[in-house]
């Protein structure tokens, strides 16, 4: 791993000997901290999903539908993309819901906002967010993952947080018993605009998905494991994935500066029945680290 990483101080902790994190996350470690099978399950970005969840035993994030116009027919795809992508993103779904009996359903996001400004940004969020919701329950998908929505120097927090409170209230409404919502973090510096929306809305609905890959970003101002011990009593679901501690890039766990097993082995000690998505470009690789390290069990 390239030496100039460690002179981060946003990752300091990481490369310390006995810091207190990985202090932590050692005396956790004797006394348990392996992520069920269960619990775990593959993105569908990854061509190798279906066939490693069908290996291992795992469940499928499915994510075709981040894709907005997936949700209303292939035909509205094939108007937007070339033929190829509709074809893909169907024979990619059909392959996922061959190859396991557990899913969480990935909502689409793109240029979509609940705090929106313009009322028919709003609007096409909401209606988008409906149509996510509808799917979930029709493929029986008891998580559904929707981006919070916020952008650094457009929204101020105080209005995103009371419009998102708004909106989310509205669709609580809407979704049954049997269907959790969890927001994921993207560009939100810290955990408190969505800790602040979970708990203004206060429905056992609406959940958290931490995706600790984005809390290590240049977007965040906290560490990875700040997000996670402050995002606990709310923590529903979690996206996994390695980066440089600057860029986003979806890495293989075991390739980037976050010591994933310290992560996972707090995970465990605080938010036991949470359920983990690899998201990355291909995951075979990253669920034989898992087990390598003895942080899956059966």
């Amino acid at each position: 791993m390239d030496s100039c990483f460690c002179r981060n101080r946003k990752h300091t902790a990481f490369f310390a000997p006995v810091s207190g994190f990985r202090l932590q996350a050692f005396i956790l470690g004797c006394i348990g901290g392996r992520m069920k099978k269960q619990q775990l399950y593959l993105s569908s970005i990854a061509d190798d999903a279906p066939q490693t969840a069908k290996d291992y035993g795992l469940g499928l994030e499915l994510a075709q539908f981040c894709t907005a116009a997936f949700l209303d027919n292939p035909d509205k795809v094939t108007e937007l993309f070339p033929q190829d992508c509709a074809r893909y993103l169907s024979s990619s779904l059909a392959a996922c819901l061959a190859s396991s009996d557990r899913f969480v359903l990935h909502g689409p996001f793109n240029e979509l906002c609940p705090a929106a400004i313009d009322p028919l940004v709003l609007e096409i969020t909401e209606k988008r967010y409906r149509q996510a919701i509808g799917k979930a329950v029709s493929l029986g998908c008891p998580k559904l993952v929707l981006h919070a929505g916020f952008v650094p120097l457009v929204y101020h927090p105080e209005w995103f947080v009371s419009r998102s409170v708004l909106v989310w209230k509205r669709l609580m409404r809407e979704v049954p018993e049997t269907l959790t919502v969890c927001l994921e973090n993207v560009m939100e510096p810290d955990a408190s605009m969505l800790l602040d929306i979970v708990r203004q809305v206060d429905s056992p609905r609406l959940r958290l998905c931490l995706d600790l890959g984005h809390a290590n970003t240049a977007a965040s101002k906290c560490p990875p494991e700040q997000w996670l011990r402050a995002c606990a009593p709310y923590l529903s679901h979690v996206h996994l994935h390695n980066n440089d501690g600057v860029r986003d890039l979806h890495a293989p766990l075991d390739q980037g500066v976050m010591d994933i097993a310290g992560l996972l082995t707090e995970l465990s000690a605080l938010c036991p029945r949470a359920t983990v998505t690899l998201e990355l470009g291909t995951c075979r690789q990253s669920v034989q680290w898992l087990a390598a390290q003895n942080l899956l069990e059966e």
